[in-house]
């Protein structure tokens, strides 16, 4: 019982056709489904055997349990507490998003969110927190309050886009929110990203790349989260007793598309430094190149980065390769060897031990873990 109608939800179908493929010999039951729809006539007397589900509403949650079958959940609804559930890590999402906007220089943001999902309400409580212990404010639109008339919630989130001191960063709960902010931009006469920078999440490529200006979006992991859920429910359909655990999958990376392609600092020796870094990160590069790149010392390039950007310059070198090194481990098959050296490394065993310490996972592991 997973919906169809955007791309999270058919690659979590996707990792679990992955999971059948591998494992078992299922015989998969799926029918269109709408988030948030009512519960299926049909699974009142369905003679099934399993459950995956993303349980978003109470009639969801009520139906499943009548059913009586193992189940999975997938929502971070919190409908089903007794029920295993895998979701997508919020506050790592957010992280992303905020590090990514903060990366661009942005020092006034947004959060427009929808306050009927709770994954939604999560995302923006944690992404307000990081920016808050970033020295920052962040306002907030919700879409939720206009459900239903699009033409009004464009209108009313023109107007608060307006009011949001410039340049801005807006962080869109998910790509279709994000889509809206672009669009309202557009018709409140905001220039994308000279003026708002906007983020949204899921990486739907047709959404993001059908977007004026393309949308820059977080990376998911829902193929994972979908195979891990299969394989789950595999264990409960053969008798394993499996405690109402919460797992949580963390995304990949960030999709920097048109939206979010500016450099914003008030400080033009610093613009002009991350500049040359994103430029020239992966040749490779040290702190005393970007030092012979503008007129300062290394000591007062180190001071003004870390009052505008809160980072050195060595930290930005090493998160612009390892930004690189999670796209190619995640898609592409290069070899270690071969990305070591495409992003300014020396050796690749000294790539695997900083991408672990910086990440927690081996880069083998990483990609084992990216979507399919």
């Amino acid at each position: 019982m997973i919906e169809t109608s955007n791309a999270y939800a058919r690659s979590l179908l996707q990792g679990i056709i992955g999971y059948v493929r591998e494992h078992a010999t299922w015989s998969l039951h799926l029918m269109e489904q709408t988030r948030g729809g009512k519960p299926p006539p049909w699974l009142a007397d369905w003679e099934g055997d399993g459950i995956i589900a993303r349980i978003e509403s109470p009639r969801i949650a009520q139906a499943v349990r009548l059913a009586g079958l193992p189940t999975v959940n997938l929502s971070a609804g919190f409908f089903a507490p007794d029920l295993p559930c895998l979701e997508t890590d919020d506050v790592q999402i957010a992280r992303l998003a905020a590090d990514h906007l903060l990366g661009r220089g942005v020092r006034r943001f947004g959060y427009c969110g929808d306050a009927h999902f709770a994954w939604s309400r999560q995302r923006g409580e944690a992404f307000r927190d990081l920016i808050k212990q970033a020295g920052f404010s962040c306002d907030e639109f919700t879409v939720s309050k206009f459900r239903g008339n699009l033409s009004r919630q464009i209108a009313e989130l023109g107007r608060w886009l307006q009011r949001l001191p410039k340049p801005a960063g807006v962080f869109a709960c998910y790509d279709i929110v994000g889509q809206q902010v672009l669009d309202a931009c557009r018709r409140a006469g905001l220039v994308v990203p000279e003026e708002i920078a906007v983020i949204g999440v899921d990486n739907d490529q047709l959404i993001c790349e059908l977007s004026r200006p393309q949308l820059s979006s977080i990376i998911l992991n829902a193929h994972r989260t979908g195979h891990e859920a299969a394989a789950l429910l595999d264990r409960m359909m053969r008798g394993e007793s499996v405690p109402p655990l919460y797992q949580l999958v963390p995304p990949v990376g960030v999709k920097q598309r048109q939206s979010t392609n500016i450099l914003t600092t008030e400080d033009p020796v610093v613009a002009r430094a991350l500049r040359f870094i994103r430029e020239h990160a992966c040749h490779p590069i040290n702190v005393s190149d970007v030092v012979r790149a503008v007129p300062l010392s290394r000591s007062v390039l180190e001071k003004r980065f870390l009052r505008q950007l809160n980072r050195t310059p060595h930290d930005e070198i090493l998160n612009v390769r390892l930004g690189i090194v999670r796209q190619l481990l995640s898609e592409t098959k290069l070899s270690l060897e071969a990305i070591a050296v495409r992003t300014g490394f020396e050796h690749p065993e000294y790539l695997s031990v900083v991408f672990k310490r910086e990440t927690g996972l081996c880069p083998r592991d990483f990609r084992k873990r990216s979507p399919g």
